[in-house]
């Protein structure tokens, strides 16, 4: 067995197995950065998170399409939320370094969230309709419950939040549209 392939059996071992690692490896990341931002330790989850994907991108069958999904996605993650920040519907409560800028542990956020791409939401591969869809509910969902934990604020509630649907539903199937052309993962893409 090749080094790849024994890489491959050590990412996925069993396919179901290999899928629900990943997404309870986000969840775990996704907790870890937005609980540590509420708690004044955003450094923690930053760090967390960042363990979770060296784990991933080291244990894939072509790290190197990994990280570059990985940072198409942070490169997209910072402008995003930078611009929220700096046009002011969004505020984050802690880790900001500079003002109206996207603090480290958000960016963590979508590290984490392009490791689900090839993993646990290939699914989303098969239907750009069903990405966007996804993306749409999500996405805001997810800033809400931050906002509900205490590491965001919605400083304009309601142009935040259409502002995050229509963002995640275009992103969502733009960042799926770029895993499948840096698939570290699968043997094929």
């Amino acid at each position: 067995m090749s080094s790849a392939q024994s890489r491959r059996a050590l990412f996925l071992g069993s396919r179901s197995v290999g899928l629900i690692a990943n997404f309870i490896a986000f969840q775990c990341g996704w907790f870890a950065c937005v609980l540590g931002a509420a708690y004044g330790w955003p450094l923690a989850g930053t760090a967390t998170a960042g363990a979770i994907v060296v784990w991933h991108v080291l244990r894939a069958l072509r790290p190197a399409e990994e990280l570059k999904l990985i940072m198409i996605a942070l490169a997209l993650g910072a402008l995003w939320d930078s611009s929220l920040a700096a046009i002011g519907w969004i505020d984050f409560t802690s880790g900001t370094l500079v003002a109206g800028l996207a603090p480290p542990w958000i960016l963590a956020l979508w590290a984490l969230f392009a490791t689900t791409l090839n993993a646990s939401l290939e699914w989303l591969k098969g239907s750009a309709p069903m990405a966007a869809l996804l993306g749409a509910i999500a996405g805001p969902l997810s800033y809400w419950a931050g906002v509900r934990l205490g590491a965001i604020e919605f400083v304009a509630p309601l142009p935040a939040l259409v502002a995050l649907a229509i963002g995640w539903g275009v992103m969502t199937p733009l960042l799926v549209a770029a895993s499948r052309r840096y698939d570290g993962i699968h043997a094929t893409h």
